[in-house]
């Protein structure tokens, strides 16, 4: 699954929650602080793939004629474009790689701003980091569908994409977070 923007904060929470349980590294700062630097990773990343597509979208729309007359097909075409500029744009495009990445960014960035202090391998606490991140992606369909079906429930119906409804949304969201212990 991809990070959204939406997803970062409670992303670096849970790394942060998951390296605090894991009794693996001990706290300097408080976990807050954690959370802050994880986001920040997280967030400059989710913008690299997020100007990626962007100038992807702008290439293929440029070439909508080209497109149409060859009958290509727009989707494959935009992932081939967006493989051929991932290097340039600093963007990993296998998930399971990138959030590797990620992790050893997060403990380096941990480590360099005295946020953790550990007396075990690297390996294992960029593990526990790497791990809450694909937890937390395989959590977020479950957590959004639990949502959702809360906010169907409501006796008055909130419609999609305005501000009371993702406010709504938001607020449950982090309320199911709570409850799952991820946040």
């Amino acid at each position: 699954m991809k990070i959204t923007l939406n997803h970062v904060p409670h992303l670096a929470t849970k790394v942060a929650v998951d390296l605090n349980k894991s009794g693996l590294v001990m706290m300097t700062s408080g976990l807050e602080r954690v959370a802050l630097e994880a986001q920040k990773i997280i967030e400059k990343s989710v913008k690299k793939e997020i100007a990626l597509e962007a100038r992807v979208n702008a290439i293929v729309s440029d070439n909508e004629a080209e497109i149409d007359f060859y009958l290509a097909d727009e989707r494959q075409l935009f992932f081939m474009i967006k493989k051929k500029l991932a290097d340039e744009y600093g963007v990993i495009l296998s998930y399971e790689d990138r959030y590797s990445d990620l992790a050893h960014q997060i403990l380096d960035a941990l480590y360099e701003e005295d946020l953790i202090n550990y007396d075990v391998s690297e390996n294992r606490i960029k593990n526990v980091i790497f791990d809450s991140m694909t937890g937390y992606i395989a959590d977020n369909a479950q957590i959004e569908q639990a949502v959702a079906e809360r906010l169907r429930s409501y006796k008055r119906q909130l419609i999609p994409g305005t501000d009371e409804y993702e406010i709504m949304h938001e607020k449950l969201y982090k309320e199911e977070l709570t409850r799952r212990g991820m946040a």
